[in-house]
């Protein structure tokens, strides 16, 4: 007799973002995975904006369900949908990614194979004009790279593409809402999944296709805010291992620069080592102006400040 396909739950924060929400949402009526199967969960943090004229478009094509709660962050919205979700396994997206067709397929055969691991996918630019966009997307996956490529170093992937056994999601207590902002907490969460025992797998043929527009103004607010993330990550770590702080041996910053030379035609990655470049310098500003107010000087922002 051959076996259910596991029931699966997507969830998906969103703040103010109707328009890129409903292309995510179009992208799931279109996955080649039993409707039956899996749900969507929506989490509206506290938006201006109602979503119920959006998530009605979809009511027909999807079992979705759209929870509301006031603004507390991108954790806490995860943690709400993750925690009133009913299946074995969750899968969490943002509202500015349109995850491939067989993407619910692809986790669901690495869920097969290994139940127990959380399972990080592949996130590919959309965005391929911008270069603020492309930047940031190499930043992303130079990090993958560089934490997965030696067993000292904790794996680590974004909440953008990330999934997990329900119960053990549960069991270590889901995202830290103690995090204000989408920047870190997914790198705390796979952290402290890895610090309980529990392993980590790429599935790099799970991809959601990421759509952020960036402008300079962004980019630059959104390596800020990731550099405050970084101290209290590291701040958190630190304390839970009873160790020093550490941070990242300069051969770490010079990869970075020549990272994107292997990864994208030669002219273009000459303009972008320039940006890598400034992120470093203003996520290390974040980094050092949260350390000098504490980690409880951080303040909510909206998902569009990141």
């Amino acid at each position: 007799m051959k076996q259910a396909r596991p029931f699966i739950s997507i969830v998906i924060p969103t703040y103010n973002r109707p328009e890129q929400l409903s292309v995510c949402l179009r992208a799931c009526s279109r996955l080649d995975y039993p409707h039956d199967r899996f749900e969507v969960i929506v989490v509206d943090d506290g938006g201006v904006t109602p979503l119920d004229e959006v998530a009605n478009q979809f009511r027909d094509l999807l079992t979705l369900k759209l929870l509301r709660q006031e603004n507390a962050g991108p954790a806490t919205a995860r943690n709400r949908g993750a925690f009133e979700a009913a299946g074995e396994f969750l899968l969490f997206t943002d509202d500015d990614c349109a995850p491939a067709p067989d993407w619910l397929t692809t986790l669901a055969a690495q869920f097969s194979a290994s139940p127990d691991c959380a399972v990080g996918g592949e996130t590919s630019n959309a965005l391929t004009q911008n270069l603020y966009s492309t930047a940031s997307q190499l930043l992303v996956s130079y990090l993958l790279a560089y934490y997965s490529g030696a067993p000292e170093r904790v794996r680590f992937f974004p909440s953008c593409n990330l999934a997990f056994p329900a119960k053990r999601f549960r069991d270590v207590g889901g995202f830290d809402v103690s995090f204000p902002r989408s920047a870190g907490e997914d790198r705390e969460l796979c952290d402290r999944w890895q610090h309980r025992g529990h392993r980590m797998i790429h599935a790099p043929e799970a991809v959601v296709y990421h759509a952020h527009h960036l402008t300079v103004k962004t980019f630059l607010r959104q390596h800020f805010h990731y550099g405050c993330g970084a101290f209290y990550y590291h701040l958190l770590r630190a304390r839970q291992r009873q160790q020093p702080m550490k941070v990242e041996p300069p051969a770490f910053y010079v990869n970075m620069l020549t990272y994107p030379f292997g990864k994208i035609p030669f002219g273009k990655a000459i303009q972008v080592v320039p940006l890598l470049t400034a992120a470093q310098a203003i996520n290390a500003l974040g980094f050092f102006w949260q350390r000098a107010r504490g980690k409880r000087g951080m303040t909510r922002s909206e998902y569009s400040a990141t």
